[in-house]
């Protein structure tokens, strides 16, 4: 198996190759019968990065539409923030849900989140822990028939897919996330599928919050309309995205101004045994680190800020690892504002100041400072369907 994998590497694979290879794992396990709840139901899944609160804003959003969203997410790991860790973070809450509760909860409520069974595409993690020790993981087809395995067998109708690239993502550069997005519509559609997926950046943290409860607060803020802008945009895009896909015509503007995606938000965290009504969990220590000189923020550096966020509890370096749901970064300088020495670039959210101090430097490096007056790049750069590639603009 090890040599068949060094070969994929070297050689590539066919996209009928691909899909066979995708389909096989799929049928190594169980797969999730969506047919009693009615309608077109739509996943949305994000190949990870930092700050990435999408789904927790556009899943109830699309939902609060009429799509039906059936969604099984992932934990964090590395520098890579885990939707479940997010959700968790609100007392009391379950992502343990069984097939019958799951159902239930999309047919009532029309939205749940929760852990993808151990049972299903068993051959992905066999898989994948071969490919982590024979050097053979980043190969596009063998990435593309990993996550679209997973997304096959959780049942859905159609995907939505956000593809990222740059310094907080897997994929480097933009060209390689196409690649990777085109490979993943394939696959989609080859299994019978509607697919879209967009190709955003990821060099810069998205929204103004790295860490657990901090997103989940976020994202409470933005399904009330308010927030940053760069995080509205992705999440408005990405639920047009979603009623499209599921034919479901809605002003997705006013859905969001009317509240309707925040209650939707609030339904989905009670009916899997959240209680915001206790309150966010909220870390011993807040600790601004300031700018070292006057200027204008030119970039955030999203690895950084992700890698430092696992050292203090945000996420796992090793899988075992536990997490800390308060801790994590409040941005106060993004991309484009201008800052004179002494203002906060951040606020660092951590269980002890010796965290603190343990990052504080690196986070502050994070931070590039021109002279000169920056403008904000665009975020989505591409969309990919069946029909092909458009790029944004």
């Amino acid at each position: 198996m090890a040599a068949w994998l060094m070969a994929v590497c070297i050689r590539g694979m066919s996209a009928a190759e691909t899909l066979a290879l995708t389909e096989a794992m799929v049928a190594s396990g169980e797969v999730l019968d969506l047919s009693a709840i009615e309608g077109i139901k739509v996943d949305k899944h994000s190949t990870g990065g930092v700050g990435d609160k999408v789904t927790l804003v556009a899943g109830p959003l699309a939902a609060a539409c009429g799509v039906k969203v059936p969604k099984l997410s992932g934990r964090a790991l590395a520098h890579t923030g885990g939707t479940l860790d997010k959700l968790e973070s609100v007392p009391g809450l379950t992502v343990d849900l069984d097939p019958e509760r799951f159902i239930k909860q999309v047919r009532e409520i029309g939205i749940a989140v929760a852990a993808q069974s151990p049972r299903m595409v068993p051959a992905d993690k066999l898989l994948y822990a071969l490919r982590d020790v024979t050097a053979t993981v980043p190969s596009i087809p063998l990435i593309a028939s990993s996550v679209m395995s997973k997304k096959i067998a959780a049942g859905a109708d159609a995907i939505v897919l956000d593809v990222k690239f740059g310094r907080g993502a897997f994929m480097a550069d933009v060209g390689a996330a196409e690649e990777l997005a085109r490979e993943m519509v394939t696959l989609g559609e080859g299994a019978g599928r509607r697919t879209v997926a967009l190709v955003t950046a990821m060099d810069n943290p998205l929204g103004r919050s790295v860490g657990n409860a901090l997103e989940v607060r976020e994202a409470l803020d933005a399904l009330a309309g308010e927030g940053d802008e760069e995080l509205l945009e992705v999440c408005l895009r990405v639920t047009r995205e979603m009623c499209a896909i599921a034919g479901v015509a809605a002003d997705v503007e006013k859905v969001l101004r009317s509240g309707a995606g925040r209650e939707k938000f609030e339904r989905m965290l009670a009916a899997q045994g959240g209680r915001l009504e206790q309150g966010l969990p909220s870390a011993a220590v807040k600790a601004a680190i300031d700018a070292d000189r006057d200027g204008f923020v030119e970039a955030v550096d999203a690895l950084e800020i992700g890698l430092c966020a696992a050292e203090i509890g945000v996420g796992r370096i090793r899988k075992e690892d536990r997490v800390d749901p308060a801790a994590g970064f409040v941005i106060e300088a993004p991309v484009g504002a201008r800052v004179r020495k002494g203002d906060p670039l951040v606020v660092v959210h951590a269980r002890s100041q010796d965290l603190v101090e343990r990052v504080a430097s690196r986070v502050r490096n994070a931070w590039s400072i021109v002279e000169r007056e920056v403008r904000k790049p665009p975020h989505i750069v591409a969309r990919v369907d069946r029909d092909g590639v458009t790029k944004a603009g």
